[in-house]
């Protein structure tokens, strides 16, 4: 999806990109997964929140990038950090007390109350499993940040009625879920995808449509949903991404800084 007429024009996917580096303007940390969310992320300290505070799974904090990294292992993290520290001590120290603001994750499938599968997803009788990554911090990150943010391709394959394995919990079963698992964080609060943004309704955390990318619809998302995805009473529309977040994002994917 390109746009029309006149100005900058940009893809679905960097209009999910740009409103995922929007999405944590206000964060002072950010503990980032690999790819889209690590996209995103990079971003925003390009662009919304220079700031920010990039933490990866390998012990890398304050990490500066001048090219996305390939994984956690990325060398560049590391060299680019303030400091680098053990995997315990990264996650019994840093992570699970609540010292950090937002964590930021990528799905294969996601369901209607935000819980993420990154491990399995099942296939035609009699064939194997597609294996998946699998876990790693998600699901802890997805525990004890202070909140979580989801970026995905909005489709039916991905937006899924029930997930074929929970490797994270979102809003578990719906209100309380969370509380009774004893788990501190607020879990997902924004689900960011290519055609917009949801997010869990107060009364049931079951994901909303609240907003729609420029060129989207909600007809749209709905029929690229695998549930019936419930509307906003008023659907707003993200603003353009400005020429300044198009060229940092494409300078950064092209292995450069902005």
């Amino acid at each position: 999806m390109t746009r029309p007429g006149t100005g900058p024009a940009w893809t679905a996917d960097e209009l999910m990109e740009v409103n995922a580096a929007r999405a944590l303007a206000g964060a002072r940390t950010c503990f980032v997964g690999i790819g889209l969310p690590s996209t995103a992320a990079n971003l925003a300290r390009r662009t919304a929140n220079p700031g920010l505070v990039l933490v990866y799974e390998s012990g890398a904090i304050g990490a500066r990038p001048s090219r996305l990294p390939q994984s956690i292992g990325d060398g560049e993290l590391a060299d680019t950090a303030d400091a680098v520290v053990s995997v315990p001590e990264l996650f019994n120290y840093w992570l699970q007390p609540g010292r950090i603001d937002v964590g930021f994750l990528g799905a294969a499938q996601l369901d209607r109350h935000a819980n993420i599968n990154t491990t399995l997803v099942r296939t035609a009788p009699g064939r194997p499993d597609l294996r998946l990554p699998g876990a790693g911090g998600a699901p802890e990150i997805a525990a004890h940040c202070g909140e979580v943010l989801v970026v995905l391709r909005h489709t039916r394959r991905g937006l899924v009625p029930a997930l074929d394995f929970v490797t994270s919990i979102g809003h578990g079963t719906g209100p309380g879920s969370r509380t009774r698992l004893g788990l501190p964080g607020r879990g997902p609060t924004a689900v960011i995808t290519d055609l917009g943004i949801l997010r869990p309704a107060p009364d049931t955390a079951e994901l909303t449509l609240t907003d729609v990318h420029p060129g989207a619809t909600p007809a749209q998302a709905r029929a690229a949903t695998g549930w019936d995805l419930r509307t906003a009473p008023v659907v707003r529309t993200t603003p353009e991404p400005t020429a300044a977040e198009l060229a940092a994002l494409r300078a950064l994917k092209a292995g450069g800084a902005a």
